[in-house]
């Protein structure tokens, strides 16, 4: 099916997958966002359309995209041989407008970013991103590539900011982490359990899992599973109470990564990489 535009509930466009008729949205000027997945009549992700009205807030809902940090650096400041530039949290991809087009063999959606001045300013490195959406049965398949096209090896961390709609906070519970976890509020290790015990009240947690990770809304038993593939294998989660929604975050890296070292990704110049994801949605038992 071709992208349609739509004008309700906000300006967007509309890419329906023809046989189950599950659907995105997409607002490529908004930092190539994926607003919303309906799977199996299901909208599964939040979002915040009051506050997305006001361009000068950052978004709360959908899927935003993290390149080439995740999460912050200190005094926002990117130290590299070349000089240390200004990039903040995140970084830059989620505020830029990106091109939207249709996948050539029909299976689903494009978004691309390139290089400009402005990231140029913060990152000094010419790029392609591209991401690539597919709507798979009951499964939204992410494929992520980055192509060098300087003449320096490039640095980057990756990352999606998926906010999953849910009764409440309190009622989820998450399969598949490890017993300990780092707690971004603190910034220490942790415990895991105990942490999870607190999604009602407010968790940042980036966990290395060892395989898939789920999230069950006790309400009604449906389930989000992110199916992570190295390197972009850890994953973080995030609540803002009281909003009805917790982040299940697949990143390639820890904060700081591109300091630190800490499984930070490198495209040699004139090659790329690629990076999968995958999400599946496990509706509620009849």
């Amino acid at each position: 099916m071709a992208l349609q535009r739509r004008d309700s509930p906000y300006p967007h466009w509309e890419w329906r997958e023809p046989v189950s008729g599950d659907l995105l949205r997409l607002v490529p000027e908004r930092g190539g966002l994926i607003s919303g997945w309906r799977c199996q009549g299901r909208e599964l992700l939040y979002f915040d359309a009051p506050r997305f009205a006001d361009p000068a807030l950052s978004v709360r809902g959908g899927i935003p995209v993290l390149f080439p940090i995740c999460g912050g650096l200190p005094d926002n400041l990117l130290p590299l041989p070349q000089g240390s530039f200004r990039l903040m949290q995140h970084g830059f991809a989620r505020d830029l407008p990106w091109e939207l087009s249709s996948l050539a063999d029909g299976s689903g959606i494009a978004l691309d970013l390139r290089d400009q001045p402005l990231t140029r300013d913060a990152f000094p490195f010419p790029f392609r991103l591209r991401l690539e959406a597919r709507l798979a049965p009951q499964a939204l398949e992410i494929g992520v590539t980055l192509e060098n096209s300087g003449d320096q090896p490039l640095p980057f961390s990756f990352g999606l900011h998926p906010y999953f709609a849910v009764s409440a906070p309190q009622n989820v519970r998450v399969e598949g982490l490890p017993a300990h976890c780092f707690d971004h509020l603190t910034m220490a290790e942790t415990a895991t359990a105990p942490q999870l015990e607190r999604i009602g009240q407010g968790i940042d947690l980036l966990t290395r899992p060892s395989g898939p990770v789920r999230l069950v809304d006790g309400a009604d038993g449906a389930a989000i599973e992110l199916q992570p593939s190295h390197p972009w294998d850890l994953v973080v989660l995030w609540s803002e109470p009281p909003r009805p929604m917790v982040c299940l975050e697949p990143w390639t890296g820890p904060r700081q990564a591109l300091i630190s070292g800490d499984r930070r990704l490198l495209v040699e110049p004139g090659q790329r990489m690629g990076l999968q994801s995958r999400f599946v949605h496990l509706p509620a038992a009849a």
